[in-house]
């Protein structure tokens, strides 16, 4: 299947407004948006567009995330990038604000595309009457070297293989079960001990005191099998059933070297994020073309 590109302007912040900051970005209904730059303005195409007043629930519903979870569930594997300008809303947009607890935790209103996807896998589970095997590994890639978000030592380097029956797979990952919401976002957010995203690498710059400087990737692995499988089946010993995943990728921010003031390793860092994703745009503006268009798709450009 093609990609499927969706947009989301993100509303000016107070500093912006001071400044006097204009929105440059304005939607013109049916998929389509307005840019106004210096030199000249452009239009786009998108699959779906969200201006800056709509909320979570809104993304989510209006961005396909639904049928995605239905399509892990049968079987499938299914991918949700969230690719922008450092500091633009990515990992708002994927999992809201990080800033919480078992005390003070975030407001349903602002959970975000991870935690309500989390909700509709079960309820999917719920309502279909299958069983249903969960489990998340959760990855980081910093200048290039794979990381593991939920090993509680310290981080190392994994291996990145391949083979036939797995196709890519990092060696020596780990792989934690869940059966709750509760217990899959405790996971993610979990502090303390430092687990998940409060592991990942972030820095600030000039752009964005809490840069995140890798890209994290969670992935829901769903094993379904039928409920009441037919007896011959028991009796063959075969466990019937299908396996998806579900994972969501928070890239780093895409950036100007010149603009953040990064130097030293901040800037080491700038120059691999913006390699690696110049890899994934060439890899997935391939993968939009149609079937008997394409060439080779370098996949092994970048981890």
């Amino acid at each position: 299947p093609r990609p499927h590109p969706t947009i989301r302007v993100r509303p000016l912040t107070c500093s912006e407004t001071r400044r006097g900051d204009q929105q440059v970005v304005h939607s013109l209904g049916d998929g389509a948006v307005h840019v106004s730059a210096a030199r000249h303005d452009a239009t786009f195409g998108f699959s779906a567009v969200f201006d800056a007043g709509a909320s979570q629930e809104a993304v989510f519903e209006g961005s396909g995330m639904r049928q995605l979870v239905e399509l892990a569930t049968d079987g499938f594997s299914c991918t949700v990038f969230a690719f922008g300008q450092t500091g633009s809303g990515k990992t708002y947009t994927l999992m809201g604000p990080l800033a919480q607890s078992d005390t003070q935790p975030a407001s349903p209103a602002l959970l975000g595309l991870m935690q309500r996807s989390f909700t509709c896998l079960l309820e999917q589970s719920r309502s279909r009457g299958s069983d249903l095997a969960l489990s998340a590994s959760y990855l980081e890639i910093y200048n290039e070297q794979i990381r593991d978000l939920l090993s509680p030592g310290p981080p190392c380097a994994l291996p990145l293989r391949w083979s036939k029956t797995r196709g890519f797979y990092v060696e020596n990952q780990l792989r934690v079960e869940f059966e709750s919401l509760e217990a899959i976002v405790s996971l993610l957010l979990q502090v303390p001990p430092p687990a998940g995203s409060q592991r990942r690498r972030t820095s600030a710059h000039a752009l964005n005191r809490h840069s995140s400087r890798s890209h994290a990737l969670l992935t829901i692995h769903i094993r379904s099998r039928a409920h009441h499988p037919p007896t011959w089946v028991l009796q063959a010993g075969a466990c019937p059933g299908k396996q998806g995943t579900l994972c969501f990728v928070d890239l780093a921010g895409s950036e100007r070297v010149k603009e953040t003031g990064s130097s030293g390793e901040l800037s080491v860092e700038a120059n691999s994020i913006n390699r690696s994703l110049l890899a994934l745009g060439h890899c997935i503006s391939l993968l939009a073309k149609p079937r008997g268009k394409r060439t080779h798709i370098p996949y092994r450009d970048s981890k």
